[in-house]
């Protein structure tokens, strides 16, 4: 997995993350039903091609991403998973990139670098609140999508994740992660932020979704290449 900087990574969805991440998860690659599986596809011996049909392979692989998803929960829901790790790190929106620069000479920077590290903590509390939506993702998966993951490329899940699920996803995970902002104070501290900039002479207008910001932007993600 290639690491990525935050200005290849301007934008995130905690949803398509999890679910992507469960692929490069060590227990997928442990499953043994997961390894009959691609023998019996990718043309393993007729010891291996007797026993499994296509629903038993499927049933291995929704196993194999639900233990993945247990695992990458507890890996980015704890402090500093994501405020720690330069792969997922939220950057700031770069419609605060105005602020920063006003607010920098009068020495208040520090104030943009706490509201970061906030929306990072956001996003560490709100992935174990969400996990019940992944599992409910993986559930929903019909034979033919579990078998096009199985049998396409190496980012077939991520691909599947934001092209089927990310719209269903996005709507649920939306009250998770306001909820979330607010808990851990991005809300106040962006508010903060926001009240030094307007006081500010001639200072334009600026303004930011947070929750949005947190939840839709992930086009150029990519945790598989």
């Amino acid at each position: 997995m290639k690491a990525l900087s935050p200005s290849s990574l301007p934008v995130f969805r905690i949803a398509v993350l999890l679910l992507a991440l469960v692929m490069t998860s060590a227990s997928l690659a442990q499953g043994s039903w997961l390894q009959k599986g691609r023998d019996l596809l990718r043309g393993g011996s007729p010891a291996t091609t007797t026993d499994l049909s296509n629903q038993q392979i499927a049933a291995g692989l929704r196993e194999a991403l639900r233990v993945g998803s247990e695992n990458v929960v507890g890996q980015l829901g704890a402090l500093n998973g994501f405020n720690a790790d330069p792969q997922v790190r939220i950057p700031l929106p770069n419609s605060l990139d105005r602020v920063r620069t006003a607010l920098r000479p009068l020495g208040m920077a520090p104030m943009l670098d706490d509201l970061e590290v906030r929306l990072n903590r956001a996003a560490e509390v709100a992935t174990p609140k969400a996990k019940q939506l992944f599992l409910q993702s993986i559930e929903a998966m019909t034979l033919e999508d579990v078998m096009g993951i199985y049998n396409g490329p190496p980012d077939a899940a991520t691909r599947y994740f934001q092209d089927k699920m990310s719209t269903p996803l996005a709507a649920e995970m939306r009250p998770i992660v306001a909820e979330s902002l607010a808990e851990v104070g991005a809300v106040q501290s962006y508010e903060s932020v926001m009240s030094r900039y307007r006081s500010l002479p001639l200072a334009p207008e600026v303004g930011t979704d947070l929750t949005g910001y947190v939840v839709d932007g992930f086009d150029n993600l990519n945790l598989t290449s």
